[in-house]
């Protein structure tokens, strides 16, 4: 068998629509404590205190919610030339662009359910300005202090309409390796989660039940603590931010979670996986069945319902029924 290449090193950003702009930068900069590094047009770049990246999360004004473009980087050079000749190879290239100015040369591209990435290798780092300059100079900038102090971009969940296609999409032309999943009784795959490094993931990929493409879950920031997500829920308790689910534990990962809606309607995850990390080169896949996702999560909260049926951008039940 050969050699799995590891050509990703992360996801690196997400963009992120919304029909309120100004509500939603509010939410990352109030609540979320990210910093506003860049506005052009109808859209504002974000940054969480410690990524060493220009800037973590690009918010689009638009119609509706949902996500827009998730950029990756690539581990060097020769692995950018090698990702972008797997995608033109699988059909879903669409060319490179010069477009983002934190970024060199990206190659745009979509999987499989029309969901639309950009590859790079070339970037231009955060710096930090005299208000954000760190005490510590192994950190990006200064630790912010206020809200959720959410330090960097985790991962994204992708709905998708069809889980295997993007499935060996993920793995085959993106070097993603899958850590955990879930099978039906019927043999179906209802989720996957990949890992481009050493943690447990950075993608997921959730069957969409309306059938639809193109269409998120959620995007998750990390804390450095559980203490911080418990912190949190009380920031976005006073702020009035919707609280979907949490704080508790998944069983699936294990990672301790806090679900919240930001005001444009994309659900945003504030996530702690402890110190779990997948070290075995040969590690494999779990599988969680129907029977083990009925008992909840891992202290037995019931998942609550609209974490099957809320999805940016929402879908009329005529649309789909």
């Amino acid at each position: 068998m050969a050699e799995r290449a590891r050509d990703i090193a992360h996801v690196s950003a997400v963009e992120l629509y919304t029909p309120v702009l100004d509500d939603t930068v509010r939410f990352f900069t109030d609540q979320m404590a990210m910093e506003v590094v860049d506005r052009r047009g109808d859209s504002v770049y974000l940054h969480t205190w410690d990524d060493y990246e220009r800037f973590s999360v690009k918010v689009t004004a638009a119609p509706t919610s949902g996500i827009g473009r998730s950029w990756l980087r690539a581990r060097s050079p020769e692995a950018l030339e090698r990702r972008v000749a797997e995608i033109e190879r699988s059909g879903c290239g669409e060319g490179w662009s010069g477009d983002e100015p934190a970024y060199g040369p990206v190659y745009h591209f979509t999987d499989p359910d029309g969901h639309r990435f950009g590859v790079y290798w070339e970037t231009r780092r955060y710096v930090a300005s005299d208000e954000t300059r760190p005490s510590l100079k192994n950190q990006a900038a200064r630790f912010p202090g206020r809200g959720a102090n959410v330090r960097r971009l985790d991962h994204v969940n992708f709905l998708a309409r069809d889980v295997p296609e993007n499935e060996t999409f993920a793995g085959e032309t993106l070097s993603a390796r899958p850590s955990e999943q879930i099978v039906l009784d019927d043999g179906t795959k209802a989720a996957v989660w990949y890992t481009f490094g050493d943690k447990s993931y950075d993608v997921v990929y959730t069957r969409d039940w309306t059938g639809s493409t193109g269409r998120l879950h959620h995007i998750a920031f990390a804390t450095d603590t559980r203490e911080d997500i418990l912190r949190a829920a009380d920031v976005f308790l006073e702020a009035g931010v919707h609280i979907e689910t949490g704080p508790h534990k998944h069983a699936i990962q294990q990672t301790f979670f806090l679900y919240v809606y930001e005001p444009g309607g994309n659900r945003i995850e504030l996530c702690n996986a402890g110190a779990r990390l997948l070290l075995a080169p040969d590690h494999e896949v779990v599988t969680w069945t129907e029977a083990e996702r009925a008992k909840g999560q891992a202290w037995g909260l019931r998942t609550i319902e609209t974490f099957h049926t809320h999805g940016t951008p929402p879908v009329a039940e005529s649309e789909w029924a």
